[in-house]
């Protein structure tokens, strides 16, 4: 690993900026960005800058082309290294990233161009936008602490609902232990407070007990996915969980 950049962050959480030459056990060159001992927050492979390296924003993206092709307009809440608004250049992508200091490296490390990053909490940005102007809200918001809780609430749900178009859809990436996290059930039957369609998807794991990236959607009308386009993620069925509030 050769560390371009580090530094300490707030409550001794780390920020990093390296260079590998193997991620996941494939050889290469990559650079990423790491919150601490977290998950990557995001990775690009330098001999191959358009490709997208993460599974969760492949599939991400093929539900958003596949629900709705000609979109439009899109809310992203949480920056990384800015994979989804780089791959939609062409649509009007609204970025909300609280720290300010995350866009910078993306810009000065991973070859991030765009001028369409807002910096604040996204909840509140979210808020001060237009009623029913996006075709998308993409929750893609992590700390060392996981997705922050008030972007999880049903308050915060019923915002996104009256950002959204009459078809819009949310798509929410979280990390859990799979079809019994708790939280991800939590989340779910939050989500099903607000919208009438629901689906829920995990990339598997080696171990059971493993911690996985696990995507939840939620919209106005039926959700389509074709499993051979979501990058490894199956769709899983959760039990009912408890209603996350302010």
């Amino acid at each position: 690993m050769q560390v371009l950049f580090k530094e300490i962050r707030n409550h001794n959480d780390e920020l990093t900026v390296a260079d590998l030459t193997e991620l996941y056990g494939e050889k290469g060159r990559f650079r990423i960005m790491q919150f601490g001992d977290a998950a990557l927050q995001g990775a690009l492979d330098l001999q191959h800058p358009e490709r997208i390296v993460f599974e969760y924003p492949r599939a991400m993206i093929h539900l958003m082309n596949y629900n709705d092709p000609e979109f439009e307009n899109g809310f992203v809440i949480g920056h990384g290294i800015g994979t989804i608004a780089s791959h939609f250049a062409d649509k009007r992508i609204t970025v909300a990233e609280i720290d300010e200091h995350i866009v910078a490296l993306s810009r000065k490390y991973f070859n991030y161009s765009l001028h369409n990053v807002a910096i604040g909490d996204g909840r509140q940005l979210l808020r001060d936008s237009p009623e029913h102007t996006y075709d998308y809200v993409v929750l893609d918001a992590f700390s060392s602490k996981g997705t922050p809780r008030h972007l999880l609430t049903l308050e915060f749900f019923q915002l996104i609902s009256g950002k959204l178009d009459a078809e819009g859809m949310v798509i929410i990436n979280l990390m859990g232990k799979g079809e019994a996290d708790r939280l991800v059930q939590a989340v779910h039957a939050t989500l099903g407070e607000v919208f009438s369609y629901r689906k829920s998807f995990m990339l598997p794991a080696e171990q059971a007990h493993d911690v996985k990236s696990i995507l939840l959607a939620g919209s106005k009308k039926p959700i389509a996915f074709q499993t051979r386009h979501m990058a490894g993620f199956i769709e899983i069925h959760l039990g009912q969980g408890h209603i996350i509030m302010d």
